[in-house]
């Protein structure tokens, strides 16, 4: 029996976080959640922070500390998506306020504390949002940086180009200097862009496999992604929203589902016309060195089968 993976979950949620969390949630034989940390990006983080505890008390799981990490990026004012997630972030059900406590610890420090007293290389950190805690922890403590087993994030996209700006992907582009500082890190990386996660989109029949679970949880998922699905179906006329965040868990559950390739991923950051662009060197046309394996591709039905039957737990 293996060890399942030790993560933090680093999220702004967002429908697509709270999918994420509770698939890790529901998903214990993989992966053991030491904490979530909330950041500004969705939404702003008072909301951040709040939803990370709706979801982990949907989840029946109060004992899952959550704490409060950066309200803005490093060095740029804050970008918002309630153009995409709704005024709270989690627009859709009806969300009963949160009663479990905010740890009080600042979520940076967390981030740091663990990793230091875990054994080296036993931490994954998984970001969902901006990269602004994480990018903060390794300037704060960068004795940590060689301690990280791995970090899987959301984020970047190149086939794709971009979704909040033409050649943007969101996540990238609201703390773009974050990005650079993880991606130049050293840490082994995995990305998963919207090249990969616009192919797991939520048909109207895997939502209604999820609210036939018939669960409290398959319910309030369902409705989340009937709300989500607006804003995709309306710009890219899909069949259905795209379930970026949840693509980092399921890589750690199943990583046979997805393929990509060990390549050379820089992040820009002075253009204004493509500032936050993932320049993804997927040919391998630059001789720079690879720095990220950049996932192109998913075995889209395995991804919601694994989802729904994961969610049944909860």
């Amino acid at each position: 029996m293996t060890q399942p993976r030790r993560i933090i979950i680093d999220t702004d949620p967002g429908q697509d976080d709270a999918f994420a969390i509770l698939l890790a949630l529901a998903s214990p034989e993989e992966v053991e959640v030491l904490g979530v940390v909330a950041v500004a990006g969705n939404v702003p983080l008072p909301l951040t922070q709040r939803n990370a505890r709706i979801v982990c008390e949907l989840a029946g799981r109060r004992d899952i500390p959550v704490f409060a990490g950066c309200d803005a990026p490093l060095k740029r004012k804050l970008v918002t998506a309630e153009h995409v997630h709704g005024v709270t972030g989690l627009d859709g059900p009806p969300m009963v306020e949160p009663t479990m406590a905010l740890q009080g610890q600042h979520g940076v420090d967390f981030i740091i504390d663990t990793i230091r007293r875990a054994p080296e290389k036993t931490i994954t950190l998984c970001p969902l949002g901006p990269l602004t805690n994480i990018a903060q922890a390794f300037l704060q403590a960068p004795d940590i940086i060689a301690r990280v087993q791995e970090i899987v994030l959301m984020g970047g996209a190149y086939f794709e180009v971009g979704n909040i700006t033409p050649a943007a992907e969101f996540n990238i582009y609201v703390d773009p200097e974050a990005a650079e500082i993880v991606l130049k890190s050293g840490v082994p990386a995995v990305m998963m862009p919207l090249d990969v996660t616009h192919k797991v989109i939520a048909t109207r029949a895997r939502v209604e496999a999820i609210r036939a679970l018939g669960t409290n949880v398959g319910r309030v998922a369902a409705e989340w992604a009937d709300f989500f699905e607006r804003f995709d179906v309306a710009k890219y006329g899909s069949d259905g929203g795209p379930l970026h965040d949840p693509t980092v868990i399921a890589y750690l559950i199943a990583p046979h589902l997805f393929t990509g390739r060990f390549i050379n991923v820089e992040i820009e950051t002075q253009s204004e016309l493509t500032l936050g662009m993932t320049v993804a060197d997927w040919w391998g046309v630059s001789n720079r060195a690879p720095n990220a394996m950049f996932i192109g591709d998913v075995h889209a039905q395995g991804f919601f089968d694994l989802l729904t039957q994961r969610l049944g737990r909860l």
